[in-house]
């Protein structure tokens, strides 16, 4: 098991990035709360996880140990995969999941792309208590704004990665941008994208 990569980050996407150790290039999938707290070009630390599938030894990483944790526990659960765990992280805070968990609110772990009433309501049944036990606390970091047209396409190549159709993800994007109206991260758009699918 890979525990952590540590080393200078040398390619950063929404959906992954690539982390330079000792001249190996290790390319790791992230979610967008991980995405956001990294700083392009320097250094860093990313907790991960080695998914192994017969075809594919696949890295997952995380910028907290709290954001690993959680999703270890939603891919333990029959019918979550390590990309539907990734994408419930896009979607909300590591926060707002234990919260959902806790809560029993099932609508909010429902609103997440690809994610059904019982798949829903089998990770809040299988994970309430556990959740309950953990205390986990994640400081949200957000990316000042770029130029518009950078985060658009930034957004939309993670829309498109995360499933959405091409014409679908633009629209969904220009309808958000001209409802909200303000500069917003690569993070927040996609959020945004996300919860109107």
């Amino acid at each position: 098991m890979i525990a952590y990569i540590d080393g200078k980050l040398t390619h950063k996407d929404p959906t992954y990035v690539i982390i330079d150790v000792n001249g190996v290039g290790y390319q790791i999938k992230i979610s967008l709360s991980t995405y956001s707290s990294l700083p392009s070009g320097e250094r860093c630390k990313l907790h991960t996880y080695l998914h192994i599938k017969e075809d594919a030894h696949t890295l997952y990483g995380f910028t907290t140990a709290a954001e690993k944790d959680v999703f270890l526990h939603l891919i333990s659960i029959s019918g979550v995969g390590p990309n539907t765990g990734l994408m419930i992280l896009s979607s909300l805070s590591v926060e707002e999941v234990q919260q959902a968990i806790v809560r029993e609110d099932v609508r909010t772990i429902q609103h997440v792309k690809g994610i059904g009433a019982k798949t829903a309501q089998r990770i809040i049944l299988e994970l309430k208590d556990k959740m309950k036990k953990e205390v986990m606390a994640t400081d949200a970091v957000v990316v000042p704004a770029t130029a518009y047209n950078t985060v658009r396409s930034e957004a939309l190549s993670a829309l498109v990665t995360l499933g959405f159709a091409k014409n679908v993800a633009e629209k969904t994007l220009d309808n958000i941008i001209k409802r909200e109206g303000r500069e917003m991260s690569v993070e927040e758009l996609i959020k945004f994208a996300l919860k109107s699918s």
